[in-house]
């Protein structure tokens, strides 16, 4: 044991420099004798009221695994060479990190305050937003079961039901005629694919016949005529084509789109009938009941619902009864303009009037597609 309290090894080992040459022993021992004085002179860190007990145990063991013998001073030589012997505040922090504590450093606190003020406002709008749909929810449940209740008492014979007979009576005539114009525009369908088989098979003809008549000399004329015809006949086909196509396409935009558009208000105005009853039934049933504060704020919660939802029902009555006088101004306009070209272009064909069929495209300003002009040539393509 030296004089200064630092033991030595038992074993030697020769001191080596930073290059990898040995010291010089007398170096060295300038340094312990310059380490002693510091030791001596420098504060006692085990009588500090900053360390801790377990601090002072995890400092040592950190010394003992850095290579540091025990009893070795908390000193370190500066760049200089001068020795600098640590201060009390930093001892603290030291210790402060070694027991697991944060460090302190600064605005930290004003960071953790920020960051638990973001957390509890998101955490106030996620809880805002999971009370609205919960509050959505209820009053569709409630709205669902009264309107279920309503159809079903209606069915049974035991609801009231409000009934519009003018209005109903548009509505089942606006029914039955879309299902006869669906029958028409299925048949017309037909009609257009069946003929224009005919058309193809009449082309496909008349280029036979032109044929034969080129490799048939002594039929040569009569497969002539016969070619013409057919082609004649192709052409005035494709016309007629042309025409039905156009009466098709504005009875299907009637039917699938003018009615249904109009059918759609009627079920979002059945839908709020139905509401309406509901409303108007479950008010009646509270007016029954015996009047006490509860209940006379139920009735008046009932009161302003059944209120809203008859606004609703009138002004969707108000709209069904302007789309149907709409639609059936418009169905006749259209119809009428339609069935002519149609009546007008089939009556043509079939007597073999061309001049008078072309008339009837001009007329309701129908484009005749010649053949072949559909899709262009691969020579035309770039």
């Amino acid at each position: 044991m030296s004089e200064g309290g630092v033991s030595h090894p038992a074993t030697t080992e020769i001191p080596i420099s930073s290059n990898g040459e040995p010291r010089q022993m007398g170096h060295d021992k300038a340094l312990e004798q310059d380490l002693q004085q510091v030791m001596d002179a420098g504060p006692d860190l085990s009588e500090s009221s900053a360390v801790s007990d377990g601090y002072e145990g995890n400092l040592k063991g950190v010394l003992q695994q850095s290579g540091f013998v025990k009893g070795t001073p908390l000193t370190s030589p500066s760049p200089t060479g001068a020795i600098v012997a640590p201060s009390q505040t930093a001892a603290s922090r030291l210790a402060t990190q070694a027991s697991g504590g944060p460090p302190h450093l600064p605005g930290a606190q004003v960071v953790e305050t920020t960051q638990n003020n973001s957390a509890i406002a998101t955490e106030d709008g996620g809880r805002g937003v999971a009370l609205e749909k919960l509050e959505l929810v209820k009053k569709w449940s409630v709205n669902t079961y009264k309107c279920t209740k309503q159809v079903l008492s209606e069915r049974f014979g035991r609801g009231s039901k409000t009934v519009d007979l003018q209005l109903e009576a548009q509505i089942e005539i606006l029914r039955e005629t879309q299902h006869k114009y669906e029958n028409v525009l299925r048949l017309a369908h037909e009609l257009t694919r069946h003929f224009s088989l005919v058309v193809q098979t009449q082309r496909t003809l008349g280029d036979t016949f032109a044929d034969l008549s080129q490799k048939s000399p002594e039929l040569q004329e009569e497969f002539g005529y016969n070619a013409e015809t057919q082609r004649l006949l192709c052409k005035n086909g494709e016309t007629l084509l042309s025409a039905i196509n156009f009466f098709v396409s504005s009875v299907n935009t009637l039917v699938n789109k003018t009615m249904e558009d109009t059918l759609l208000t009627i079920k979002q105005y059945e839908s709020a009938r139905i509401e309406y009853d509901a409303y108007r039934t479950d008010l009646e049933e509270m007016s029954l009941a015996p009047r006490d504060a509860a209940m006379m704020a139920k009735i008046e919660t009932a009161q302003q619902n059944f209120q809203v939802h008859k606004e609703k029902y009138e002004q969707l009555r108000a709209n069904v009864s302007i789309k149907l006088k709409f639609l059936e101004e418009n169905k006749v306009k259209v119809m009428h303009k339609q069935l002519l070209l149609f009546h007008n272009a089939v009556s043509a064909y079939f007597a073999g009037n061309q001049q008078q069929l072309e008339q009837t495209l001009k007329q309701f300003n129908i484009n005749l597609k010649t053949p072949g002009t559909d899709k262009p040539s691969w020579l035309e393509e770039p």
